[in-house]
Protein backbone atom coordinates (compact mmCIF):
# COMPACT_ATOMS: atom_id res chain seq x y z
CA UNK A 1 0.00 0.00 0.00
CA UNK A 2 1.30 3.58 -0.79
CA UNK A 3 -0.19 6.94 0.92
CA UNK A 4 -0.47 10.03 -0.55
CA UNK A 5 -1.21 12.97 1.40
CA UNK A 6 -1.34 16.80 1.43
CA UNK A 7 -1.11 18.97 4.25
CA UNK A 8 -2.71 22.69 3.92
CA UNK A 9 -2.81 25.43 6.43
CA UNK A 10 -5.88 27.40 5.70
CA UNK A 11 -6.30 30.71 7.07
CA UNK A 12 -8.31 31.42 10.18
CA UNK A 13 -12.31 31.85 9.20
CA UNK A 14 -12.22 29.74 5.90
CA UNK A 15 -12.19 26.79 7.29
CA UNK A 16 -15.64 25.97 6.25
CA UNK A 17 -15.61 27.79 2.54
CA UNK A 18 -12.33 25.14 2.44
CA UNK A 19 -14.32 22.28 3.46
CA UNK A 20 -17.39 23.04 1.14
CA UNK A 21 -14.77 23.30 -1.36
CA UNK A 22 -13.95 19.35 -1.18
CA UNK A 23 -17.56 18.43 -0.86
CA UNK A 24 -18.55 19.85 -3.79
CA UNK A 25 -15.73 18.78 -5.90
CA UNK A 26 -15.87 16.86 -8.96
CA UNK A 27 -14.76 13.41 -8.17
CA UNK A 28 -12.49 12.31 -10.10
CA UNK A 29 -10.25 9.39 -8.39
CA UNK A 30 -13.51 6.73 -8.92
CA UNK A 31 -12.22 4.20 -10.79
CA UNK A 32 -8.40 5.03 -11.27
CA UNK A 33 -6.32 1.83 -11.29
CA UNK A 34 -4.79 1.59 -7.85
CA UNK A 35 -6.67 3.92 -6.04
CA UNK A 36 -8.45 2.50 -2.78
CA UNK A 37 -9.46 5.47 -0.66
CA UNK A 38 -9.35 9.01 0.33
CA UNK A 39 -10.05 11.13 3.18
CA UNK A 40 -10.44 14.70 4.26
CA UNK A 41 -8.74 14.79 7.65
CA UNK A 42 -9.44 18.18 9.91
CA UNK A 43 -6.57 18.40 12.68
CA UNK A 44 -6.51 19.40 16.42
CA UNK A 45 -4.62 22.71 15.34
CA UNK A 46 -7.16 25.16 13.95
CA UNK A 47 -6.93 25.81 10.28
CA UNK A 48 -5.17 22.19 9.46
CA UNK A 49 -6.07 19.75 7.16
CA UNK A 50 -4.53 17.08 5.17
CA UNK A 51 -5.86 15.14 2.28
CA UNK A 52 -4.91 11.50 2.32
CA UNK A 53 -5.27 8.89 -0.46
CA UNK A 54 -4.39 5.18 -0.70
CA UNK A 55 -3.06 3.49 -3.81
CA UNK A 56 -2.54 0.12 -4.35
CA UNK A 57 1.71 1.23 -4.92
CA UNK A 58 3.71 3.97 -5.70
CA UNK A 59 3.02 2.94 -9.41
CA UNK A 60 -0.46 2.89 -9.76
CA UNK A 61 -0.02 7.03 -7.96
CA UNK A 62 2.04 8.17 -9.82
CA UNK A 63 0.52 7.19 -13.15
CA UNK A 64 -2.38 9.03 -11.67
CA UNK A 65 -0.35 11.73 -11.15
CA UNK A 66 0.66 11.95 -14.71
CA UNK A 67 -3.03 11.89 -16.14
CA UNK A 68 -5.54 14.57 -17.63
CA UNK A 69 -7.75 13.57 -14.57
CA UNK A 70 -4.98 14.83 -12.17
CA UNK A 71 -4.36 17.88 -13.62
CA UNK A 72 -8.30 18.56 -14.13
CA UNK A 73 -8.56 17.67 -10.47
CA UNK A 74 -6.08 19.82 -9.24
CA UNK A 75 -6.67 22.89 -11.38
CA UNK A 76 -7.44 26.23 -9.18
CA UNK A 77 -10.75 25.04 -7.65
CA UNK A 78 -9.88 26.79 -4.29
CA UNK A 79 -10.62 30.44 -3.59
CA UNK A 80 -8.45 33.38 -3.49
CA UNK A 81 -7.08 33.62 0.71
CA UNK A 82 -8.66 30.33 1.49
CA UNK A 83 -4.67 28.93 1.94
CA UNK A 84 -1.39 30.02 4.05
CA UNK A 85 0.65 29.13 1.33
CA UNK A 86 1.23 25.69 -0.78
CA UNK A 87 0.50 21.90 0.68
CA UNK A 88 2.75 20.13 1.77
CA UNK A 89 2.92 16.40 0.21
CA UNK A 90 4.50 13.28 1.97
CA UNK A 91 4.74 10.35 1.23
CA UNK A 92 4.50 6.65 2.82
CA UNK A 93 5.46 3.36 1.63
CA UNK A 94 3.63 0.75 3.83
CA UNK A 95 6.17 -1.29 5.24
CA UNK A 96 3.15 -3.52 7.83
CA UNK A 97 -0.58 -3.80 7.42
CA UNK A 98 -3.26 -5.21 9.65
CA UNK A 99 -6.80 -5.57 8.04
CA UNK A 100 -9.53 -5.72 10.66
CA UNK A 101 -10.77 -9.28 10.98
CA UNK A 102 -14.56 -8.19 10.34
CA UNK A 103 -16.09 -4.67 9.73
CA UNK A 104 -17.73 -4.36 13.52
CA UNK A 105 -20.71 -1.47 13.37
CA UNK A 106 -19.56 1.99 15.04
CA UNK A 107 -20.50 2.77 18.32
Amino acid sequence: MFIAMNQFQVNEGRGAEFEEAWRTRERRLQGVPGFRGFALLKGDDAGDYVSHTTWASREHFLAWTQSDAFRQAHAGRMGEGVLAGHPRARFYEAVLEEPAATAAPAS
